[in-house]
């Protein structure tokens, strides 16, 4: 009885630990000082400089565009790499292309971000110049990584015969993989994407050292106010952002209960069948 409630207490402690920095910023959004840890009453006043402030503004909308373009090529080419490396035969080459999947992971962002940046570099006489565009490609060189390993262990839990049995059917490989194969891995395809957007968000030392002039991320923007004190607009925004990612993942995750208990149903239909 003991170790139960110090269980309990002890996920308490930890989810303290993670929401409580969340929950001041969201309280101190609607502070009316500009003071850190000092509350002067309750305003909105924050929320009104929020969408007057043309800077934020704009580095939201880049934040926003950067990370949609991002998450949509990044779960397309992650979602086919996942299926190519399921389908794969072949044990050796198999494990040395998950193992070269890993070194975006793996590695600090730091070194990605130098090795982009160099990249890139190469490529300027031809016309790549640093700006938005080498920004969206190297969002998503490092959110195509999470893509395949949020995406392989839904194709892993899949029946393979299911597969096998539309192409003994008649099925093109092309259909089958849209008709029997998607449908099956989509928690996977929808828990990368999520992971996607989230990390192109909140990305700064690869936005920051592959970006160009007059081109910024809402972190970028963050880290040049840090300087000369952070406005607290920047608490409100971060509120509205908090708020808005809760809801969405709420109605995916609803979504993809639904999806679950309909998959559960089918089969066992079939099984009485």
């Amino acid at each position: 009885m003991v170790r139960k409630y110090l269980e309990k207490i002890y996920l308490l402690l930890i989810f303290v630990f993670l929401y409580a920095p969340i929950v001041v910023l969201m309280v101190f959004s609607f502070n009316n000082s500009k003071l850190k840890g000092r509350w002067m009453g309750f305003t909105f006043k924050w929320y009104k400089a929020l969408f007057e402030d043309t800077t934020i503004l704009q580095s939201l909308y880049n934040t926003l565009i950067i990370a949609l373009i991002a998450t949509v090529v990044a779960t397309i080419i992650g979602t086919i790499t996942a299926i190519g490396l399921y389908e794969l035969r072949n044990g050796f080459l198999k494990k040395f292309i998950l193992n070269i999947n890993y070194l975006p992971i793996l590695n600090p962002d730091i070194i990605t971000a130098v090795s982009l940046m160099g990249l890139y570099a190469l490529f300027k006489p031809l016309g790549l110049n640093f700006g938005f565009v080498t920004m969206t490609i190297s969002h998503i060189v490092f959110c195509t990584p999470y893509v395949i390993l949020a995406v392989l262990p839904k194709l892993y839990q899949m029946d393979r015969n299911t597969l096998e049995a539309a192409m003994d059917l008649g099925a093109k490989p092309l259909y089958a993989v849209r008709n029997v194969v998607i449908p099956q891995i989509i928690p996977g395809i929808v828990t990368g994407a999520l992971m996607s957007f989230t990390l192109s968000i909140d990305d700064f030392v690869i936005s920051y050292f592959t970006t160009g002039h007059g081109v910024s991320n809402l972190s970028i923007t963050i880290y040049s106010m840090a300087r000369k004190g952070i406005n607290p607009s920047i608490n409100a925004i971060s509120t509205i952002m908090f708020l808005t990612l809760l809801v969405l993942l709420l109605i995916i995750n609803k979504n993809t209960i639904k999806v679950d208990l309909t998959t559960e149903e089918g089969e066992n239909i079939e099984e009485k069948i």
